[in-house]
């Protein structure tokens, strides 16, 4: 594996956005938008989620979030390669960590609230589905032939943690999580307003009824945007860096790049410099048009070159889908048949009940069948999934044949 040369020079702030940014440091001046703690509204007031001194409302947002236990299932679920074993490849934990430090240090020079920045980014994917994106489509896929609506990731982000373990947070973080997925389609992204849960839970519905709608989804404030922008800044380079290590690229010379560079370092640092040259002081966040551009012929390559893989390599993509669809309908006839020795009572209700602070085992798996196994299915690491597939059905000769930690050694 060799590494590109990029011609591509690192950026560097305008002396005049920098010398802004200095004197509002020295004077403790914050954006004009910047989203103050004390405006933070819960679906429900109660005494001990209020601000104090000590835990600052969004720094509660972020406790909560990361001690919910489907925050912990990060650490084994796909970002991008699926059938590989390596601690070296960027898993969702990962990812979620760097939208995180990406998007901070854009607020942090913007004057805008990181810390609900933080809640945001480490909320956004704690719906997301074993095996990524494909598993996100193949989970789609088994939900909307069966009742016509569709499976998302940033919508179910918000119901794991508004409902399934109704942390109670706030409407301004749980907005930013539901608002993170979509494409940068234009320069500039403004804010649209949500003002209060009743347009949360109407905008959820929608989405849940017409994905399309996803599209057209915009954070309601700057905080959101910011961390919607991050989520690509993050990805973009990082990935390219794994599929370096991975061997699914010798190089990067297979990528062009006019302004924003072809390697993780550059890209972050370019991408960084020009949002923060362009959105200094401003109602949205921007980019100049040559990192715009340059971004999206970026993204176009990785998907040639990366993504419409997804790390799905020698078939193993379609036995996945095909374990999806078995898995839904033996987990969707158990819980129409009232199995209680099923796993989708077993572990998945009986630990929702232990771990939320809102659910009921019976009254939960007296709902709807379809999203009950929509919530078991999603919540799911990798390895879950694999052994859980085994342990429903023993005599299938399906399989997934992931690569090794030592497939490149030869046998002693």
């Amino acid at each position: 594996m060799t590494r590109s040369s990029d011609a591509i020079p690192y950026r560097s702030l305008d002396p005049a956005v920098e010398a802004a940014i200095r004197a509002d440091r020295e004077s403790g001046r914050l954006h004009p938008l910047r989203f103050c703690d004390e405006d933070l509204v819960r679906r429900e007031d109660l005494p001990h989620d209020r601000a104090t001194l000590l835990r600052p409302g969004f720094a509660r947002d972020i406790e909560k979030i990361i001690n919910v236990p489907a925050y912990n299932r990060y650490a084994d679920k796909t970002q991008v390669f699926s059938f590989v074993e390596n601690d070296d490849i960027s898993r969702r934990g990962l990812h979620v960590q760097l939208v995180s430090r990406v998007a901070r240090n854009i607020g942090r020079l913007l004057g805008l609230n990181t810390e609900l920045i933080e809640a945001i980014a480490l909320g956004h994917d704690v719906g997301h589905t074993p095996f990524g994106h494909a598993g996100e489509r193949f989970l789609s896929e088994c939900y909307h032939e069966r009742t016509g609506r569709f499976f998302n990731h940033n919508v179910h982000s918000v119901r794991v943690l508004d409902e399934l373990y109704r942390r109670n947070v706030s409407l301004q973080t749980l907005n930013g999580v539901l608002a993170h997925n979509g494409e940068f389609a234009c320069q500039q992204l403004a804010c649209a307003p949500m003002d209060d849960f009743d347009a949360l839970d109407a905008t959820v519905e929608s989405c849940i009824a017409d994905e399309s709608v996803i599209a057209h989804l915009r954070p309601a404030t700057l905080e959101g945007c910011v961390v919607r922008v991050a989520d690509m800044v993050a990805y973009l380079g990082k990935d390219r860096a794994d599929a370096l290590a991975m061997g699914v690229l010798d190089d990067l010379e297979c990528f062009e790049s006019s302004y924003i560079g072809r390697e993780n370092a550059k890209i972050l640092n370019n991408l960084t410099v020009d949002i923060v040259n362009n959105s200094y002081g401003r109602d949205c966040i921007a980019m100049s048009q040559e990192a715009f551009e340059d971004l999206k012929r970026a993204k176009r390559q990785n998907y040639q070159l990366i993504y419409e893989r997804e790390g799905f390599a020698d078939g193993s993509g379609n036995v996945v889908e095909e374990m999806f669809q078995e898995m839904y309908a033996r987990l969707y006839d158990d819980v129409v048949a009232g199995d209680e020795s099923s796993p989708v009572f077993a572990h998945h209700a009986r630990n929702l009940a232990h771990c939320s602070s809102s659910i009921d085992a019976d009254a939960y798996m007296a709902g709807e069948p379809n999203q009950i196994v929509v919530d078991y299915l999603a919540s799911m690491t990798d390895s879950y999934f694999m052994a859980l597939y085994e342990h429903l059905f023993p005599r299938s000769v399906k399989t997934i044949v992931s690569r090794g930690y030592c497939a490149d050694l030869g046998r002693g």
